[in-house]
């Protein structure tokens, strides 16, 4: 009879949830729902649907890039769409558009050509792999407990912000600058603002 030991395996580690309120540098990435509808802009099969409820969102994992709590994950839905109303694709448009800001290191009240330039993105692809500094926050499972999770993104006139996230990022390229998406599939990048982004 064969047997593996584990005698000499190391000691579990302790998870203690990153505490409320810490402010994190993140890099996001989009799990797949492959639910697209090209007459609201939501292709590349980023978006998810949930059957039950009809609502549509972006499913969305934070690594943790440095620091005390490097390479810990988090999970947080981005709305899209809600039966019930405007108002959980409202706060995701919000939090899309401080995520925006945050990565490249635009003043939220700065609307000149270049902010609002900074402010759009070509399709989701954009949003697959941005860095930014989120805060931290807590909320319940589905089994009732207590998980960490993404909700804000942490802009740049946010005392903390400069310390935190270093130099502003490059620019956000231009609606006709092919993005990272459409280099590494050949598809063309979506053009104009869908209408989820207007």
């Amino acid at each position: 009879m064969s047997y593996f030991d584990f005698n000499d395996a190391n000691e579990q580690s302790s998870f203690d949830l990153i505490p409320k309120g810490t402010l994190v540098r993140v890099r996001m990435t989009i799990r797949p729902g492959g639910f697209d509808d090209a007459s609201q802009g939501w292709t590349g099969g980023y978006a998810t649907r949930n059957d039950n409820t009809g609502s549509v969102y972006l499913n969305c994992e934070f690594v943790v890039m440095e620091g005390e709590y490097a390479r810990r994950k988090l999970w947080s839905l981005i709305g899209l769409y809600s039966p019930k109303g405007p108002e959980w694709a409202n706060m995701g448009r919000a939090f899309v558009k401080a995520i925006l800001n945050s990565a490249r290191g635009v003043h939220p009240g700065d609307a000149s050509p270049q902010a609002q330039n900074a402010r759009r993105i070509a399709g989701f692809a954009d949003l697959d792999g941005i860095e930014f500094l989120g805060k931290v926050d807590w909320e319940k499972d589905q089994h009732g407990q207590d998980k960490a999770v993404i909700k804000q993104a942490i802009q740049p006139d946010h005392k903390d912000y400069a310390a935190l996230m270093g130099a502003p990022r490059a620019p956000a390229p231009s609606a006709t600058t092919p993005n990272a998406y459409a280099q590494a599939t050949g598809r063309a990048p979506v053009t104009g603002r869908p209408s989820w982004a207007q």
